[in-house]
């Protein structure tokens, strides 16, 4: 098998790297994310049309009704209506909603649930979302650390927060809803990222131990070379399922769908590039990867 040269191309891969990570970090400071009601509060309404729903009348019936702001999707059938108001709007403004649909509708709406979430609650759900990545990154690392080596572990975290950061500047650029779905798609991410990352290092540090004169240089192309089929098998096939979700699993599901299509493009990426990268800037060695010998194991061998 011939040998691609990954690294001959890691300055180029660090500038798209840095290009990236700045666009979204400068998007996230002025534009920040588009947050959904189960972080900003609000009222959700879930309502059942005897037909099928047309969802533009409806939207036209709340505008029309004072109700702006509301987010109007379908929700499992074509007949099941799901109606997000933003903060501001009290349970009792939302019950009074279903009068108005139902007066702009010849046949039966039937409410199934309505729900209330309040600022602080959402405010709470942020925080507990942001401790929750701290404190999966925080654990990854220790894990790449006893598992592998400290600087494959430095290697992992830096690709793990450069996925994480360029999804959630995506979604900030695009001004696409960001909600617990969403939020769920990241820990995936964060997961999905990382098995890829340990495949590539667990490759990097048999042939460190295997290819002894080889250069660090010379031992990751080879490394990145015989996982790239795995790696891109992998991915092609988990894209193609997520494509499916974000084109016909709705609306409730699409943003997580969306999350993931970035997070698994991004951190196939960042396996190849990033992390290997990584080890490079902090000068990996095969002495870094060595069996430790046994104290007195030389003895024993001269005693045989």
């Amino acid at each position: 098998m011939k040998t691609i040269d990954f690294m001959g191309q890691r300055k180029l891969a660090t500038a798209v790297s840095v290009l990236l990570l700045l666009v979204a970090i400068g998007s996230l400071t002025v534009r920040q994310l588009n947050w959904g009601l189960d972080f900003t509060g609000g009222t959700l309404v879930e309502v059942h049309y005897s037909d099928t729903a047309d969802l533009n009348a409806i939207r036209g019936t709340l505008n029309s009704g004072g109700y702006e702001g509301a987010i109007v999707v379908s929700f499992g059938s074509d007949k099941d209506v799901l109606i997000r108001l933003p903060q501001g709007y009290s349970d009792k403004e939302g019950a009074a909603l279903l009068s108005a649909l139902q007066d702009a509708y010849p046949g039966d709406v039937e409410l199934r649930r309505i729900e209330f979430v309040g600022p602080q609650v959402g405010d709470e759900l942020r925080e507990q979302g942001g401790l929750a990545m701290l404190l999966a990154l925080g654990l990854v690392m220790l894990y790449i650390a006893f598992r592998f080596q400290f600087k494959f572990a430095v290697g992992a975290v830096v690709a793990l927060v450069h996925d994480v950061l360029i999804t959630l500047g995506f979604f900030s650029v695009m001004g696409l809803e960001f909600d617990l779905t969403v939020l769920a798609a990241l820990l995936a991410v964060i997961g999905y990222s990382l098995n890829d990352t340990i495949v590539v290092s667990d490759r990097i540090r048999e042939n460190f131990r295997k290819l002894r004169r080889a250069e660090p240089v010379e031992v990751i192309n080879i490394s990145l070379t015989e996982t790239l089929g795995r790696t891109l098998v992998t991915s092609l096939t988990t894209l193609l399922v997520l494509v499916a979700l974000a084109l016909f699993g709705g609306e409730i599901i699409r943003g997580f769908a969306i999350a993931l299509i970035a997070g698994v493009a991004i951190g196939t990426y960042s396996s190849i590039y990033v992390a290997a990268n990584t080890l490079l800037i902090m000068g990996v060695s095969k002495e870094d990867l060595m069996i430790p010998v046994k104290e007195g194991a030389e003895q024993e061998d001269l005693s045989l």
